[in-house]
């Protein structure tokens, strides 16, 4: 299992996430569930059954309306309504904590390959965007970036796109209504800050003392000369 940064909504079983909500606003911009799934490049029948998971989940989004002068058509419910502005209100506190969370390393660049390098860390190397004159840099990665996993269902590095991953322990759980931030020893001065939702930190068990893998992707790096 593996925990990164996802906002979601749950009920049921059912999570209703970014792709939903896009379901839903194409829809009330749209017209109908079948102008929408045009327009998003999704099919129908697969929009259709997406739609009806939800609606037993979360109860009535769309109301379809037959014929008239109008046309027919279809509307969101008040409930729709309601639903995407607790998601985007979500979204907003997710993005305000990774703002303001970060991990810096100091490093090396080791050797490059066009826009990309490789950088000596105290915590290992790193597959990270460098810039092209500096050999001394600070790489600089947001919490929202880093995907963490139990050690024995943690992908191969070859094997993903999050091709940098680092082993640690948990040293730090900082436990908010929908989001925590995970702090991780991976042997740097400061420890690797992780934001996963609080339904992740419950099926992974994070706690101080727990063994994880943090992976995260060379494009989700900043780096800064020093």
């Amino acid at each position: 299992m593996d925990a990164g940064f996802d906002a979601t909504l749950r009920a049921d079983g059912v999570a209703f996430g970014q792709r939903d909500a896009e379901l839903l606003r194409t829809v009330d911009d749209a017209g109908s569930l079948n102008a929408a799934a045009s327009t998003l490049g999704r099919s129908y029948s697969r929009a259709h059954d997406r739609l009806t998971d939800l609606e037993d989940a979360f109860g009535p989004l769309v109301e379809r309306q037959r014929g008239g002068s109008g046309g027919g058509g279809s509307v969101l419910t008040d409930r729709a309504h309601d639903l995407l502005a607790a998601f985007d209100r979500l979204r907003v506190g997710y993005t305000a904590i990774a703002e303001t969370t970060e991990t810096v390393l100091d490093g090396d660049v080791l050797e490059r390959e066009g826009e990309l390098g490789i950088v000596e860390t105290p915590a290992g190397e790193v597959r990270a965007l460098v810039p092209p004159d500096a050999d001394a840099v600070e790489v600089v990665l947001r919490a929202d970036a880093v995907t963490l996993h139990e050690p024995a269902d943690a992908p191969a590095g070859g094997a993903t796109s999050a091709r940098n991953r680092f082993s640690g322990t948990v040293v730090d759980v900082e436990r908010g209504e929908s989001v925590c931030r995970v702090s991780v020893d991976v042997g740097a001065e400061a420890p690797l800050s992780a934001l996963v939702t609080e339904e992740s930190r419950e099926r992974l068990a994070l706690e101080p003392g727990r063994e994880v893998v943090a992976s995260f992707k060379a494009t989700a790096t900043r780096t800064t000369p020093r």
